[in-house]
């Protein structure tokens, strides 16, 4: 299962995405003419932000259509796998990531990549899901399957670490970790709601359900965290939790 991203659809129902990313782009604090690899660039928003910088960019992303985006903005931009990249040791002064590390399967070998294609003193800089990101949500997600017969725990393939934890991972491959935090970040979603949100990160998995289905277990999720995660007024809120970190290698 794979998931399945939309520029259009994206653009749409989770701007929010690149628009909270400040914090991580002070903690890389790009200068002029670095070298620097923006892995999981997603439409190249945050690419195109770094490059007016001044800073030499490369985008590397596993989508092909939101790949397409970003070199629309005409950005260079790369397809494949985080976990074998297309680069040479020692190719940039810097990794940056956004919002992706947590879509990939093998983390140990991403961060082994990550350290390769650096320079010596290089830093890699990312923000992903920590733990207890959207909790209520993946475990209303995954409730709504199991009554549909269908293994919820196995469809939630997203990984969310301690601090702890990918401090480990980071040190294992060779880096030294500079700064990490675990940051509480409740999110107010757009006008889509959550229904919106699931049908946007959640497509993956909607892709691999009969399509007579498909709305029904959104609407059936939507009901279950209505309580917690939508206020009075109808305004939804996604209980975000996020992991920045600067490594160096």
């Amino acid at each position: 299962m794979a998931q399945v991203w939309d520029p259009a659809v994206y653009n749409q129902n989770a701007a929010f995405v690149p628009g909270l990313a400040g914090g991580v782009m002070e903690w890389l604090n790009a200068e002029p003419g670095e070298r620097i690899l923006d892995l999981g660039c997603g439409d190249g928003q945050l690419t195109e932000q770094l490059a007016a910088r001044g800073a030499v960019m490369r985008g590397f992303d596993a989508s092909p259509q939101m790949a397409a985006a970003a070199r629309a903005r005409g950005l260079e931009v790369d397809e494949g796998s985080a976990e074998k990249l297309p680069y040479s040791d020692a190719s940039f002064d810097a990794v940056f990531s956004n919002a992706a590390l947590h879509w990939i399967r093998d983390q140990d070998a991403v961060i082994a990549e990550a350290h390769r294609v650096l320079k010596s003193g290089g830093r890699f800089v990312a923000e992903m899901g920590g733990i207890g990101n959207i909790a209520a949500i993946r475990v209303a997600f995954a409730a709504v399957l199991e009554r549909h017969g269908y293994d919820g725990r196995g469809h939630d393939t997203n990984h969310y670490p301690s601090a702890a934890e990918y401090t480990r991972r980071l040190e294992g491959q060779g880096f030294s970790v500079k700064q990490i935090a675990l940051i509480a970040r409740p999110t107010p979603l757009p006008e889509s709601g959550m229904a919106g949100w699931i049908r946007t990160f959640r497509r993956g998995v909607l892709d691999t359900l009969p399509e007579i289905m498909r709305d029904q277990v959104v609407n059936e999720a939507v009901e279950l965290l209505s309580p917690v995660l939508r206020d009075p007024d109808g305004n939804w809120t996604a209980d975000y939790v996020r992991l920045r970190f600067v490594a160096v290698a």
